[in-house]
């Protein structure tokens, strides 16, 4: 049974009987729910399917059915609504659906190797990151890393990537000369929900921009 410090989704028990009894459920008790589902997919999804004996296909796909089973199996019932609420109003667009409805995977973020499908495309002249204070030295020196994941994310413009380094603390904005660095060589390609993505972003490409 998976024991992380997401949010945990109301017992299936306590679902129905809520429904039956007619109650409805209260909004931010329902907003804190979709938010403990959508963290908890982030994780079996992006990172540790196996942690829920969950079977990801190689283009990062998995059965609806088979991960709603596997979740109730350890501890975590999720109806197909609200699982199809989750995907329909996430503001980032996490997680998609195939055209069947049979299957779903996250559009980006993985630190599992997935092939997306994605292909190389022309990026704007200028791309950006949001970042912490903290990791803005080692990024100057060293360019931006992707570490453990499969790319490097980018931002299509400054409001996104302020949300984005809003996570770590008052973000810092950094400004990627992408056109730059496609005209070098470097490949660059854009999720399903709008993420920009590369290999690696060299120091030589990157301008700081402003703090928000």
């Amino acid at each position: 049974m998976i024991t992380d410090a997401t949010e945990r989704v109301p017992p299936k028990e306590k679902w129905r009987a809520t429904l039956r009894r007619g109650r409805s459920i209260d909004n931010r008790q329902l907003k804190k729910d979709l938010t403990g589902i959508s963290k908890f997919l982030s994780l079996v999804l992006r990172h540790k399917p196996e942690a829920i004996g969950l079977t990801l296909d190689e283009f990062g796909w998995a059965k609806i059915d088979e991960l709603l089973a596997c979740s109730e199996q350890n501890g975590r019932f999720i109806s197909r609504e609200l699982l199809n609420q989750v995907v329909s109003i996430n503001d980032k667009q996490r997680f998609a659906i195939s055209e069947d409805l049979k299957r779903i995977r996250a559009s980006q973020g993985h630190s599992l190797p997935v092939d997306l499908g994605l292909k190389p495309i022309l990026p704007p002249d200028v791309l950006y990151h949001g970042t912490a204070h903290r990791f803005l030295d080692s990024i100057l020196e060293h360019g931006i890393l992707k570490r453990n994941r499969e790319y490097v994310y980018l931002s299509p413009d400054a409001a996104t990537a302020s949300k984005v380094g809003s996570r770590h603390g008052p973000p810092v904005i950094i400004r990627i000369r992408a056109g730059e660095m496609h005209g070098q060589g470097a490949e660059f390609y854009r999720s399903e929900n709008g993420v920009w993505l590369t290999e690696f972003v060299p120091q030589a490409y990157i301008d700081r921009d402003e703090e928000y």
